[in-house]
């Protein structure tokens, strides 16, 4: 279905558009287009994701289906001398996101084209973000829990918002499944941000 965000290339027709911002303070700017999760501004989920999380100065992150950019470039800026890496299946969706880095000024971000972890298997990270794509399935929320546990140093831990009504109780159940203890840390408007550390 190449008409869904999920999908490696949009074939819907171009409709490019600039939203202005705030996120954690930070005026942004946000080039965006058809094709893309989100394309009329930052959904509510990834807004309340991005004020919740907490990083550190110099945390490796990794933002998970990272669309035009919106919270891992928001990560960037709140990690300093630490490095976010931001991956998404779209191509459009990624060649937005370097976009919006440069419109940002954020240097410290590597966005990268990538089927689930496919291109950052090999590396190991502080901090996963994700708003994950819940229209692509439960089996693909599942593999990004899963597999990204993987990818988290010992102490790492994965940020996740999900609406309730898209199955935040049964994404909780998988996230103790396989880290043994997540914390619900807000509840916003039906939007849970689970916290699960390894």
């Amino acid at each position: 279905m190449s008409g869904h965000y999920y999908s490696k290339t949009p074939e819907v027709n171009h409709n490019r558009q600039t939203h202005a911002d705030s996120l954690r303070g930070n005026p942004m700017k946000f080039v965006t287009d058809a094709g893309v999760f989100s394309k009329t501004g930052v959904d509510y989920g990834s807004r309340v994701l991005v004020e919740t999380m907490e990083l550190q100065e110099g945390d490796r992150v990794l933002d998970v289906g990272c669309g035009y950019g919106p919270i891992g470039l928001t990560a960037a800026r709140l990690v300093g001398s630490g490095h976010v890496t931001m991956i998404d299946i779209n191509e459009r969706a990624v060649e937005l996101a370097k976009e919006n880095a440069k419109l940002n000024g954020i240097t410290n971000a590597t966005i990268l084209q990538s089927d689930l972890f496919e291109a950052v298997k090999t590396e190991r990270f502080q901090v996963i973000l994700t708003n994950p794509p819940i229209r692509a399935g439960k089996a693909v929320v599942h593999r990004i829990f899963e597999e990204g546990y993987e990818l988290l140093q010992e102490g790492g831990s994965m940020w996740v918002v999900i609406q309730k009504k898209q199955g935040a109780p049964s994404a909780m159940d998988k996230l103790e499944a396989i880290f043994g203890e997540v914390e619900e840390v807000t509840r916003d408007k039906g939007y849970w941000i689970l916290r699960a550390q390894k």
